[in-house]
C-alpha cells in the first residue's frame, strides 16, 4: 500500500513581529507546526532572534523588512512571500504604531495620517493581499486572517491617543465586514483586543502600565504570550465556527 503524502505546512505570516505581541503569535504558530514569516520595520537583529527561535521548532521561519506605513511595501512583501512559499493559510495583522499620548486638539495632519496608514490602510491592505492568495474561488486553500485591535478602540483613548484608538476601530469594522465578504472563500477573519500588555510599545509610555494596572479586574498586567494563546487558537481548526468577532484579551478592562 502506498504511503499517503505527507500534508502540506500551513504557512503564517505575523506582520510587526520582531517584538511584543507579533513575535510571541509568531512562536506560537511555529510551536504549532506552521512554517512562518515575520516581519521588521528596522529591528532586523530582533527579527532574526524570532527567527532562530521558531526554525528550531522544525519549521521553516524568514525574516522580510517591511514597513506598513509605505502602503506600495504591501505588495513586494506578499511578491517576497510568494517567492518562499507556494500557498499562505494565516495572516497576523499585527504591524502597528501608537503615537506618543496628546488631546485631540494637538493633533497634526502628519500624525493622523500616519496613524491612520499604518493601523489602518496598511492592515487593509495586507488583509487584502492575503485574500487573494487564500481564496478558494482563486484557488486557495482558505485561510485565517487575525486583525490585533485594541481595547482603545471602544474605550477611546480620551486624554492619550484618540487617534491611535480611531485607526483601531476601523480594523474591528474591517474584521467584520470582510468575515461577511469571503466567508464563501474558506476565509475566516476574526480579531483581538488587547487590553494593558507588558510590551516594547507601551515601555514607551514610561509609568502607564504601572499607573493603570489597578484598573484591571484581574488585578495584573498582561503578557504578549497571553495574547498570542488567543491568536492561535482563532487561527486553528479549533475555531472553525467562529469568524466575524474580535475577542478582548483585557483582564476584563
Amino acid at each position: 500500500m502506498a504511503t499517503p503524502p505527507a500534508p502540506e505546512r500551513r504557512v503564517a505570516l505575523v506582520t510587526g513581529s520582531s517584538r511584543g505581541i507579533g513575535a510571541a503569535a509568531a512562536r506560537g504558530l511555529a510551536r504549532r507546526g506552521h512554517d512562518v514569516v515575520v516581519t521588521y520595520a528596522v529591528r532586523h537583529d530582533a527579527a532574526a532572534e524570532v527567527v532562530d527561535v521558531c526554525a528550531a521548532e522544525g519549521v521553516r521561519a524568514v525574516a522580510l523588512p517591511f514597513d506598513q506605513g509605505v502602503l506600495g511595501g504591501v505588495d513586494r512583501l506578499f511578491s517576497e512571500l510568494d517567492d518562499r512559499f507556494d500557498r499562505l493559510d494565516v495572516l497576523v495583522n499585527n504591524a502597528g504604531i501608537l503615537p506618543p499620548a496628546a488631546r485631540v486638539v494637538d493633533l497634526t495632519a502628519e500624525r493622523l495620517v500616519r496613524t491612520l496608514t499604518v493601523n489602518a490602510a496598511g492592515a487593509a491592505l495586507c488583509a487584502a493581499r492575503a485574500v487573494e492568495r487564500m481564496s478558494t474561488a482563486r484557488g486557495g486553500h482558505g485561510g485565517v486572517v487575525v486583525n490585533v485591535s485594541s481595547r482603545a478602540a471602544e474605550r477611546g483613548a480620551a486624554g492619550e491617543f484618540v487617534d491611535y484608538a480611531m485607526s483601531k476601530a476601523a480594523l474591528d469594522v474591517l474584521t467584520t465586514g470582510l468575515a461577511q465578504e469571503v466567508a464563501g472563500e474558506g476565509i475566516r477573519v476574526v480579531g483581538v483586543r488587547p487590553g494593558l500588555i507588558d510590551t516594547d510599545m507601551n515601555a514607551d509610555q514610561p509609568g502607564r502600565l504601572e499607573r493603570l494596572a489597578p484598573t484591571v479586574p484581574l488585578g495584573r498586567i498582561g503578557t504578549p504570550d497571553e495574547v498570542a494563546e488567543a491568536i492561535c487558537w482563532l487561527a486553528s481548526d479549533a475555531a472553525g465556527y467562529v469568524t466575524g468577532v474580535t475577542i478582548d484579551v483585557s483582564g476584563g478592562r
